[in-house]
């Protein structure tokens, strides 16, 4: 559970330093990771980006210190890493509901975030179906996006790229073309190498197909991997991303595998996705 561990001291390490000015790339490093893969897992497990923790807990902090101390409110919002009070009080009030004036008078609830810390299952309580099979090479189609995993991009605005392409009929257009090996329609996950200290992801809403690309499409070389397959049962979105917590919460820390790091997919079926019988499936290449 070497990659767990690591995890939670880089929460250690957030915490230790929290009003510093903290980088990405500080975080990523104490957990031996890349930027990208360090982001993805820690919003898989959290369901929230890195970012987010980091204010979050800071303006838990800064309640706590308003109604607890005579520290003027000009001095928590630089303190806890805010230009102006204006722009502390706008982020306070977001999160808390009321103003830092209101807070020190104790009027209205503040809402807390404690400190994290991760809890691995292995007791295997739900079994997992899953298969682990070696596929060569194929090409996929479709149209992408780019977003900024450092600041949570990624998990505001890809929900909202899939209701742009079901609305538009991409959606359908991709079925149509899907006569690869794999059926249904992917959405994929793609990380340059050469720039995964970046924090930028492509994310594509692809199919499998064999022949030339339609000219209002592009195309992608998914490469040959060992694939290790797991089923997902449910409807739309939560037994997806309850499957990628048991994935990163259970199944790796159990077997002697790791993320190759090239792209992962996720593979959609036809049918009622809003159906508790709807069926799709997690495709992450292995090593």
């Amino acid at each position: 559970m070497g990659w767990v561990e690591s995890i939670q001291r880089t929460i250690n390490y957030i915490e230790a330093n929290l009003l510093d000015e903290l980088t990405m790339e500080q975080i990523a490093k104490v957990a031996n990771s890349s930027v990208f893969h360090f982001q993805r897992t820690f919003s898989i497990l959290t369901d929230m980006s890195v970012a987010d923790y980091i204010r979050r807990r800071r303006l838990t902090l800064a309640a706590q210190e308003l109604i607890n101390s005579d520290s003027k409110i000009i001095d928590l919002s630089y303190k806890y890493g805010y230009d102006t009070p204006e722009a502390f009080t706008k982020a306070f009030r977001k999160q808390h509901g009321v103003t830092p004036s209101d807070a020190r008078k104790k009027r209205g609830n503040l809402q807390s975030y404690n400190r994290l810390v991760i809890q691995v299952s292995l007791k295997g309580a739900e079994p997992m179906k899953y298969k682990i099979a070696e596929k060569e090479s194929f090409q996929a189609v479709g149209v992408k996006r780019t977003y900024n995993c450092k600041t949570g991009e990624n998990l505001k605005n890809i929900p909202l790229f899939w209701d742009e392409v079901n609305t538009n009929g991409t959606d359908g257009q991709l079925f149509q073309l899907n006569n690869g090996e794999i059926e249904g329609v992917l959405g994929v996950c793609v990380v340059d190498e050469s720039q995964k200290d970046s924090g930028l992801m492509d994310y594509w809403i692809a199919s499998a197909h064999i022949g030339d690309v339609p000219e209002h499409l592009s195309s992608l070389e998914i490469p040959a991997s060992k694939w290790v397959i797991f089923e997902v049962h449910g409807a739309m979105p939560h037994a997806m991303q309850d499957t990628w917590k048991q994935i990163y919460s259970e199944w790796f820390p159990s077997n002697p595998y790791v993320p190759a790091g090239t792209p992962e997919l996720e593979v959609y079926s036809s049918g009622d996705a809003s159906s508790e019988d709807y069926y799709s499936e997690i495709w992450i290449p292995i090593k």
